[in-house]
C-alpha cells in the first residue's frame, strides 16, 4: 500500500486500497458510491503497472510514449478488478467539451481493443450492466455520477473548460433525458485532481469563473464545513480563487464543481468530495503540472452491476 498520501481536512474522502493479487497496484474508491450497491469503480495510481520510466507504472495513455504492449497489459490489470476483460472498457476521447455520449454494448472495447469511431466526447453515461466506462487525467476533475432509482451511471472529465461549462450539470441532464434520472435521487464524487494550492490560472480564466459561480457564503461554508471545523470570511472570500501578488489566481475547480452539482439539485449528503490532490502526490499520481507535462495518464473507471436475480 501507498504511504504518505498528503490529504486535506480531517477525513478520509477516497478509500485507498489494492488488488488482493497484485499488491502493488492501489488505486482509491468512495464508500458513497459502492454504498449504493449497483456499482462497481476506482480512480487509478500510478502503482501495479509494468510501464516504465516517467510512465511508471500504470500508465492509461496509447499516447504518451508508451509501448502498446505495456498499455494494453495495464488496461488488463484493471479490467480484471472488475472481473471484465479490455473488450468490456469503453474510453472517451477527451477535448475539455462538455459532449455526452450515449454508451450501449455496441460501443464495448472502443479506446482500448477497437478504434473509438467518435471524437469530442469528455463525459459518458449508460444504463447497460458489464460496460466499464473509462475516463481519463493528469490534474483535471473526474466526475462520477450514480442513479441507483434508475439504474443509471455517468462518468465525466472536467478541466477549467469544462467546469465552466458546468459538466457535471449537463451529465446529469443527459441522465434525465434518456433514463429519467432525477438530481434528488444521485450520488456524485469528485475524485483525485489538482487543489487550489496548486492550481494557479490567469486572470481571465478566474473572471470566467467568477461569473459562472456567483460568490455564495452559504455554499462555501458547505463545502469548507468538508475539510475543516471553523473558517473565516477571508477563507469564505477566497473559496472559489484569490489574486496572488504576481497578478495570477489560485482556482479551486474542486469547489467549483461541488457547486455545479450543488446547483443542479444534487443533496449536499450525496456529494462526496476529493481530499487528495494529483499535483501534491506525483509518486502516487501523475499530475502535468508536477511534471512539466512528462507524465502518464490515470483512469476513472465505472461499471453499472448487473442486477441480482431473485
Amino acid at each position: 500500500m501507498a504511504e504518505n498520501v498528503k490529504r486535506y481536512g480531517n477525513r478520509e474522502s477516497c478509500k485507498q486500497k489494492q488488488d488482493k493479487n497484485n499488491k502493488e497496484l492501489v488505486y482509491f474508491t468512495f464508500d458513497s458510491l459502492e454504498d449504493t450497491g449497483i456499482v462497481e469503480h476506482l480512480f487509478s495510481t500510478r502503482k501495479g503497472g509494468v510501464s516504465s520510466g516517467y510512465l511508471a507504472s500504470l500508465n492509461l495513455s496509447y499516447a504518451r510514449g508508451d509501448q502498446k504492449e505495456n498499455v494494453d497489459e495495464n488496461f488488463r490489470r484493471v479490467a480484471q478488478l472488475f472481473g471484465k476483460t479490455p473488450s468490456d472498457i469503453v474510453c472517451s476521447a477527451q477535448t475539455h467539451t462538455t459532449n455526452v455520449r450515449k454508451i450501449t454494448a455496441a460501443d464495448k472495447g472502443k479506446g482500448v481493443v477497437t478504434e473509438r469511431g467518435y471524437d469530442d466526447v469528455d463525459g459518458m453515461i449508460t444504463n447497460e450492466p458489464g460496460i466499464i466506462l473509462a475516463t481519463f487525467y493528469a490534474d483535471c476533475v473526474p466526475l462520477f455520477l450514480v442513479d441507483p432509482a434508475n439504474r443509471a451511471i455517468g462518468l465525466s472529465h472536467s478541466g477549467w473548460r469544462g467546469t465552466v461549462g458546468k459538466m457535471g450539470k449537463v451529465t446529469l441532464e443527459k441522465m434525465k433525458l434518456e433514463y429519467g434520472t432525477r438530481p434528488e435521487d444521485v450520488h456524485a464524487a469528485i475524485a483525485p485532481s489538482i487543489c487550489q494550492s496548486c492550481y494557479e490560472v490567469s486572470a481571465d480564466v478566474a473572471l470566467a469563473f467568477a461569473d459562472a459561480f456567483p460568490k455564495d457564503d452559504e455554499k462555501a461554508a458547505q463545502y469548507l464545513s468538508r475539510y475543516q471545523h471553523d473558517f473565516s470570511q477571508k477563507e469564505l472570500d477566497n473559496c472559489l480563487f484569490y489574486q496572488k501578488e504576481n497578478g495570477k489566481y489560485q482556482l479551486n475547480l474542486w469547489y467549483a464543481n461541488f457547486r455545479v452539482f450543488r446547483d443542479a439539485g444534487i443533496p449536499d449528503e450525496n456529494i462526496e468530495v476529493t481530499d487528495i490532490c494529483t499535483c501534491c502526490n506525483p509518486e502516487l499520481l501523475f499530475s502535468h503540472r508536477a511534471s512539466m507535462g512528462k507524465r502518464g495518464n490515470l483512469g476513472a473507471f465505472l461499471m453499472l452491476k448487473e442486477p441480482c436475480s431473485r
